[in-house]
């Protein structure tokens, strides 16, 4: 948007397919992936939940950092979270191509809202 990247840090089931959260941050670090991990669990009861997580360094570090059990998995159930973010990646492309110019809040709430109707259409 505006010549800026952002990234999309989203949170799913990979047993019901839902989203469980989205945020949309300027850049990957530690201490954003932090918030991110706080404003699910407030959400969620995710005390039990075993993070599916790639190599990213930032993430491994927060959910270590947080005492959340993960497991690095390149295949296997993790495929179900990749699809999830590939539907929802092919989904918001149309946005990314309509609004430009939308400033970074108004794209995280149009997101929020996506993640909702996402959801009922499961």
């Amino acid at each position: 948007m505006n010549d800026q990247r952002y990234w999309l840090f989203a949170a799913t089931d990979p047993d019901s397919s839902r989203l469980l959260h989205v945020r949309l941050f300027s850049t990957r670090t530690s201490a954003l992936t932090e918030i991110f991990l706080a404003e699910l669990q407030k959400n969620h009861l995710i005390d039990d939940a075993i993070f599916l997580v790639d190599g990213a360094p930032w993430l491994q570090a927060a959910c270590h950092r947080h005492l959340h059990r993960f497991q690095h998995v390149i295949y296997g159930n993790r495929n179900t979270v990749e699809h999830v973010f590939k539907r929802l990646k092919h989904r918001t492309a149309a946005f990314a191509n309509h609004f430009r110019h939308a400033d970074r809040n108004t794209a995280e709430t149009l997101l929020q809202a996506f993640d909702v109707c996402f959801n009922q259409l499961l």
